[in-house]
């Protein structure tokens, strides 16, 4: 690369003696070709800024997912003042109403704007240099320093600029990461240049760095080739399709709904935080989970007490080949229903977070799954209801502070007090099917006896009459 120029408009011209750099990366083959005929995505975004539902307006503007960027802002411009204060009304607190009635149809069009796009965090500069210092730290150090500065850099780059990148949309912040990794590049070649006998140890350094950020090591990898050090040919793939190929195949099987992909997204953007931004060690390899399998039941049920009923279903048939040697010998059947209990505790609080209008719903369909005696899936749901409350606390005068009341009648089956103490009196008077943890947890303190008890509980009950 020849130079960063603060002018994308001006082309950079190099001044005579000033040294070129090779352009390590291009925006456009960092993800996997993607090409469709009709981008249904974008002609549906206009339909959308008509429509009057303030939900799907933000989630349209949040995530950008047409060319012209002033799509919104010419389409709300000429809807009715009445619609336009009753849009940016659904977005503010009630006590703001009074500053949104101050405001002119223009300056209204321009909050509901703001408020719907998401705060961006700030691009950052390089800031990771090789030193004289780092002769002091092994080359495994070294690596995982730059690692980590990659992907602090990796932070900035926000899901929804993603989201559009992936679908080939113009996304600065990429275009920024990618020129923070080439200014690596140049920030390295200097310093080996002034103190060469620095090489070997950056050529272990590339060793380290295989398994980590590609960009970091496409960089190292370049500088040390082209101080003709003989490291292997490195294979080329697109930096960015560990992302970007999910999110690709999602537009691609998905029906052609912008208000159900949305939805989708907004979900899946808790989830990407949680994977990729929220990690001491980020993994540069692990393919983006794009499935949403709880967020599709819950929308196509046409009741809570409906997606109740299936889920109890799915969960006798699961719980059908439990037998007292499972909690001996943690076999199959114990060890996948405890890791799916994790992830459909995890799939709820993804679906709270990115669409917290459906809580309430979602709380139905704890009470169904209580009224129906299936503690397992009642556990799990509730659970990831009360990660996301746990969030919003109230803090009161005598200096303690407790979440927002998630079904206060039921939340107390999950206090983990003397090991689920709620839940086990209220199994032993209304057996069904079992919350495994605090059942492991008896047998692993009374033993066979606890075993005993359990099954024999569960025979009682009309649910799982089948195990045996």
């Amino acid at each position: 690369m020849s130079a960063y120029s603060p002018s994308a408009s001006l082309p950079f011209m190099p001044m005579p003696g000033l040294p070129a750099y090779p352009l390590l990366f291009r925006s456009e083959t960092e993800i996997p070709s993607f090409f469709v005929q009709y981008r249904w995505w974008e002609d549906e975004a206009a339909t959308v800024f008509w429509a009057f539902d303030p939900r799907e307006i933000q989630r349209v503007i949040r995530f950008g997912l047409y060319s012209n960027a002033n799509l919104p802002r010419t389409i709300l411009q000429n809807r009715d003042p009445h619609t336009i204060s009753a849009i940016l009304v659904s977005l503010v607190d009630p006590e703001e109403t009074p500053f949104v009635d101050s405001l002119s149809p223009l300056q209204k069009v321009e909050e509901i704007l703001r408020r719907c796009r998401m705060t961006r965090p700030p691009l950052v500069s390089w800031d990771w240099f090789p030193t004289q210092r780092d002769r002091d730290m092994t080359p495994r150090a070294i690596a995982e320093a730059i690692d980590a500065e990659s992907h602090l850099h990796f932070t900035r780059i926000s899901f929804e600029g993603l989201v559009r990148y992936s679908l080939t949309f113009t996304e600065p912040s990429v275009e920024w990461f990618l020129k923070q990794h080439t200014a690596l590049y140049i920030h390295l070649i200097h310093y080996l240049q002034m103190f060469p006998e620095d090489l070997p140890r950056y050529m272990e350094v590339e060793q380290h760095l295989r398994s980590r950020s590609p960009f970091a090591h496409r960089a190292v990898h370049q500088c040390l080739r082209d101080l003709r050090q003989a490291v292997p040919v490195r294979t080329s793939s697109p930096g960015f399709e560990f992302i970007s190929g999910p999110i690709q195949q999602l537009f691609l099987t998905f029906p052609p709904s912008l208000k159900d992909v949305l939805k989708v997204l907004s979900v899946l953007a808790a989830r990407f935080q949680r994977t990729y931004v929220h990690v001491r060690e980020m993994n540069w390899t692990k393919p983006f989970m794009v499935d949403f399998s709880f967020l599709e039941g819950l929308t196509a049920s046409t009741s809570a007490d409906d997606f109740a009923k299936t889920i109890t279903g799915v969960d006798q048939d699961c719980f059908s080949g439990l037998s007292q040697k499972s909690f001996v010998e943690p076999d199959a059947i114990i060890k996948r229903l405890l890791v799916t209990w994790e992830l459909l505790s995890m799939a709820v609080w993804e679906c709270c977070s990115g669409l917290p209008e459906m809580i309430g719903y979602i709380q139905e369909v704890v009470q169904s799954l209580y009224n129906r005696h299936d503690y397992h899936s009642f556990a799990a749901i509730l659970s990831g209801v009360c990660k996301y409350n746990n969030s919003f606390l109230k803090i009161h005068s005598n200096n303690t502070t407790t979440p927002n009341p998630v079904l206060p009648q039921l939340a107390g089956l999950l206090d983990p007090a003397e090991n689920f103490v709620a839940y086990r009196q209220e199994f032993e008077t209304r057996p069904g099917i079992p919350f495994l943890f605090p059942h492991i947890r008896e047998y692993q303190q009374h033993g066979p006896p606890a075993l005993h008890q359990l099954f024999q509980r569960l025979q009682t009950s009309n649910l799982r009459s089948n195990l045996h």
